[in-house]
């Protein structure tokens, strides 16, 4: 190498002064404005700025770099040369300022996009029908029209069983209502006809024989009057304790020795009739002027009453056995 060439680190030899334009090599820049030759040197340490009072002074021995990153200029040889990291021959330049991507940092990211991925997939997949993904626009909207129609048959479904539970929770109390006025009035009937005890308040009125036996014509008046007065359910008791229930169909016949024949049973004095009634209404029919009250007391004999809270009317007649007639339906 010869003494007009320099060593310039980069393996190639270069003039021993720069290259000036506007003449040959070797010969200073006639410019009057031309750059001290030395600043042009790529080597020449350069003038460091003055830093303002907003930024921080530079360090010494590192130079500013036009793309953002120092480079310490300490590390390069006077002569030129780079400087040799280790024994394997690598060398690195040393750059301060520019953030690197840690192990952990690097890891992080990776967990976070791993995660993000997955969500996506398992959103896509539980909220995406395949079937209606590749379904066009137009079955779309004809699937969406049945649906909407299939709901409003299901509504009117609905309020159809609603009307009927009505109905027939009406036709229940009503059916109910029936049931119950049907056996209010079969037990009325089995009063009057006998097939069925009754209490309540009432009466007991005792005919006692004066000097004539009591006829059965007495007994008859008696219980006319009573009906008359509101007698719902009465019976007739002898003095050896045998009763009869009196019904409508029930008659009265005189009998041997004062005896009376009802409903072709024989009953010895005195008699008791118990009737379920108003006690007082009863009463004042029994008495009235020429009533049977006076009549039995005209042939000597007695009549006794007796008021009871609850009167018990217990004889049962026996039901007619029907031939010819039934029941309309």
């Amino acid at each position: 190498m010869s003494d007009e060439q320099t060593d310039t680190g980069t393996g190639w030899p270069q003039p021993a002064g720069p290259v000036r334009p506007g003449g040959p090599a070797g010969e200073p820049d006639p410019r009057p404005d031309a750059p001290d030759p030395d600043e042009l040197s790529p080597l020449a340490p350069q003038r460091p700025a003055q830093p303002s009072d907003d930024e921080p002074a530079a360090e010494p021995g590192v130079e500013p770099v036009d793309d953002g990153a120092t480079v310490d200029l300490s590390a390069v040889s006077r002569s030129g040369e780079p400087p040799v990291a280790g024994s394997d021959g690598s060398a690195e330049p040393v750059v301060a300022g520019r953030s690197r991507w840690s192990a952990a940092g690097v890891m992080i990211v990776a967990l976070l996009a791993l995660l993000g991925f997955t969500l996506v997939v398992q959103l896509k997949t539980t909220s995406t029908d395949p079937t209606l993904g590749a379904t066009r626009q137009e079955d779309l909207v004809r699937i969406l029209s049945d649906l909407d129609a299939r709901e409003n048959r299901l509504q009117q479904d609905i309020r159809a069983l609603e009307d009927s539970q009505r109905q027939l929770q009406s036709g229940e109390q009503g059916r109910q209502a029936a049931l119950d006025e049907a056996t209010r009035r079969a037990d009325e009937l089995g009063i009057l006809a006998g097939t069925l005890p009754a209490v309540g308040p009432g009466l007991t009125v005792q005919f006692d024989a004066g000097v004539k036996p009591i006829s059965a014509n007495r007994v008859l008046d008696a219980v006319q009057e009573l009906r008359g007065a509101g007698a719902e359910a009465m019976q007739i008791s002898g003095g050896d304790r045998a009763t009869v229930r009196i019904i409508a169909s029930t008659y009265f016949l005189d009998g041997d020795n004062g005896s009376l024949m009802v409903e072709g049973r024989r009953l010895s004095g005195p008699y008791t009739i118990t009737v379920i009634g108003d006690p007082a209404t009863m009463r004042t029919a029994l008495n009235i002027p020429g009533g049977v009250v006076a009549s039995v007391r005209g042939d000597g004999g007695n009549v006794t009453f007796g008021e009871r809270e609850v009167a018990e009317v217990s004889a049962l007649h026996v039901p007619i056995k029907l031939e010819h007639a039934r029941p309309v339906s």
